[in-house]
This record gives C-alpha cells, structure tokens and sequence, in this order.
C-alpha cells in the first residue's frame, strides 16, 4: 500500500473553546495551499483509491479541496483515528480497515500525524522524528506494519514546484 500522510493546510489561529476549534475553516493561505498541494500531486501522477479525513473542518475542507485537484471521485471517508487527540492504536485501526487499498490519503494533526508517519517508518524500538508543516505530505511505501519514507513534500517546496512549472510552461519571448 502506498500512504500519503498530509497535515490540513493553514487554518489561522486556534480557538480557546474547543467545540469552536473543531469548526475552524482554513483561511485564505490554507486554501491557496491546497491548490499548490493538488497540482503538484497531480504533476506526480499522484492517484489514490481514497481519502480518509478527520472529521474536524479543517481537514475536510484540506482533503477535499486537494481531493478536487487530484480528480478524486470517491466519497471523502471519515475517521475519529485521525482527531487530534487519536493514538498510535486508532491509527492502526485505520490502517487495518483500509488495508486492502492500494494508494490511500489519510488528512490530519500534528502532533499526532507526525507522529503517525515516524512510527510507520520506523523499525519496532526506534523513533523517528518528523515534523509535518500545515499543508506538507509525505509518501510512504507500506509493507505489512512499516513502510518506507519515499518524500516529504513541504508547503515552500510544493509552492516553488508550481511556481517553476508554471513560469516553465509560458511561452519564450524572443528579443531582437
């Protein structure tokens, strides 16, 4: 199986009351950054069998805004192993459930899908450290319990990537 990790995009700052915080929007960066996260994804022939978003706004909004720019038909799943107070053991349960996927995109919060990604791609004892920016993604190759980090893609990286594909793809102007 092949495991797109991708933190939702900028959703400003969080709110004290924490029923509020789970109905927080992106703002107008997050959802510049989804385009950028889409298109370059989709310059990587990025495809997936499907989206499993936590529930909370700002992920349903990240997953089906890059979702559109991917071509994505499925219907957006939701899974609480993806909130941000959800543990290594919901996540797995996840993993189980969907294990019969060949591509999946799973959407959430650090610190938890930071924290997700290190232990997959890490052997049993050892620790891996990554720190996913809002809006980065990582592809991890799968194989039965680990998986291997393959790239992690951060919103600068995917922002210039565009930028550059873009500016490549204008037409030369000549001088004479």
């Amino acid at each position: 199986m092949i495991l797109y990790f991708l933190r939702h995009a900028s959703a400003g700052e969080a709110f004290p009351n924490p029923k509020k915080d789970e109905m927080r929007a992106l703002d107008k960066e997050g959802i510049e950054q989804c385009g950028y996260i889409g298109r370059a994804l989709t310059a990587l022939d990025v495809q997936v069998d499907t989206i499993v978003s936590s529930p909370l706004k700002r992920c349903t909004q990240t997953a089906s805004l890059v979702g559109n720019e991917l071509g994505y038909e499925g219907k957006l799943q939701m899974d609480n192993g993806l909130r941000p107070e959800a543990g290594l053991t919901d996540f797995r349960k996840l993993l189980d459930k969907y294990a019969r996927m060949e591509a999946v995109m799973v959407v959430g919060h650090n610190p938890n899908l930071s924290q997700f990604l290190g232990a997959v791609i890490c052997d049993s004892g050892c620790e891996a450290s990554l720190d996913l920016k809002k809006g980065a993604v990582a592809k991890v190759e799968m194989r039965r319990s680990s998986g291997t980090l393959q790239w992690c893609l951060t919103p600068k990286v995917l922002r210039t990537l565009y930028d550059t594909a873009v500016e490549s793809s204008r037409p030369k102007t000549s001088r004479k």
